[in-house]
């Protein structure tokens, strides 16, 4: 045997007193607020709903009894069922990464479509209540293939057509509002989601009500236990990765945005219901409360994170906190003051999540 080959080589020279330990690795413990922080961002919904237990147990202290008489509570619900079917809408979109600013103006354009058909032209009420779906969700195809084909942003895709359905109102409407006792007379179906049922002790539910409660489950099934929700989460969350496992990300796109199209129809067709008149006019400030009650929510306006459950919650809380102040007896401004503070501490909290997942 050669001599060279019983030397020890020069690289194993160099290990030549290194120690020979396994390398153990040690798990930091983590202390209550950390635990704390980790149960929030693997529980998003768990926020608004202690914002909204937070909201319930002031008001009734603010308030008195009265916050709490069961007409009141069901008062709520009803005040936040068009926000709620539309916020709906518009977490469809924002799950994406996107965000849809024609939400109201889809709503309104829809309504006065199903009313001009209906009570102006004479055309039966059925066929009113389909066209008006139809035009919603072709405003909402009209959104997709503006963001996903053309690739625009949809901030500023949103902004147009938000102008464009706007103008459209006008034009359909020729600003003209429908009486309720016309619509009434006429065409009673498109108040069919006004139903009132008294349930006792005072509480009134609505059938539009029923409607947001019924909507909220499907989107819920949709989201969670659908091939179609887990492209959305994709497509939102790591769209270059959806892509690479064989999401076509334009096609989900062009769906989101023509389903939330769709919802917005209905959301003409409650609003309806809820004021009794079509109106060109209705819904002013709908866009806003529709994003506020999402972000409130927990959905994350950077998409791939969020609920319908935490949505639902968060159109709640929009609805208990403006309540709540009323009955209070501060005045409107200090109402909007308040949900402006929740839009910026939910924002907040979504990027401290963010950064602390990093």
């Amino acid at each position: 045997m050669n001599n060279s080959d019983t030397k020890p080589r020069e690289e194993e020279q160099g290990l030549t007193g290194a120690s020979e330990q396994v390398a153990t690795f040690e798990t930091a413990d983590t202390n209550a607020w950390m635990r704390f922080r980790i149960f929030l961002q693997t529980h998003p919904t768990s926020v608004p709903f202690i914002v909204l237990l937070i909201g319930i147990l002031f008001f009734s202290y603010a308030a008195g009894s009265k916050f709490f008489a069961p007409f009141n509570l069901s008062l709520v619900l009803q005040q936040v069922t068009i926000i709620g079917v539309l916020a709906t809408a518009q977490t469809l979109v924002i799950l994406t990464a996107g965000i849809d600013l024609s939400v109201g103006a889809i709503m309104i354009l829809s309504a006065v479509v199903m009313g001009r058909v209906a009570v102006v032209w004479g055309f039966p009420p059925e066929l009113s209540l389909m066209l008006g779906l139809l035009v919603g969700s072709s405003c909402g195809f009209l959104n997709g293939v503006f963001v996903a084909l053309l690739r625009l942003p949809p901030f500023i895709v949103t902004l147009g057509t938000w102008s464009m359905f706007n103008a459209m109102v006008l034009y359909v409407s020729r600003s003209e509002t429908i009486r309720s006792q016309d619509v009434e007379a006429i065409a009673p179906l498109l108040q069919f989601m006004g139903s009132r049922y008294v349930l006792g002790a005072g509480a009134v539910v609505t059938l539009g009500t029923l409607f947001m409660l019924l909507l909220a489950a499907l989107v819920w099934y949709l989201l969670n236990r659908t091939a179609f929700g887990r492209h959305i989460y994709a497509t939102g969350g790591e769209p270059e990765s959806a892509m690479l496992t064989g999401i076509n990300t334009t096609k989900t796109l062009i769906a989101v945005y023509t389903l939330a199209g769709l919802i917005c129809a209905f959301a003409g067709w409650v609003s309806i219901g809820r004021i009794g008149a079509v109106s060109p006019l209705a819904g002013q400030t709908a866009n806003l409360d529709a994003i506020t009650a999402v972000v409130i929510g927990g959905t994350s306006l950077f998409g791939g994170r969020g609920s319908i459950i935490g949505t639902l919650i968060g159109a709640i809380i929009v609805g208990v906190f403006r309540n709540g102040l009323a009955l209070s007896g501060l005045e409107v401004l200090w109402q909007e003051f308040t949900v402006g503070a929740l839009i910026i501490v939910a924002v907040g909290l979504d990027q401290w999540f963010r950064r602390s997942t990093r």
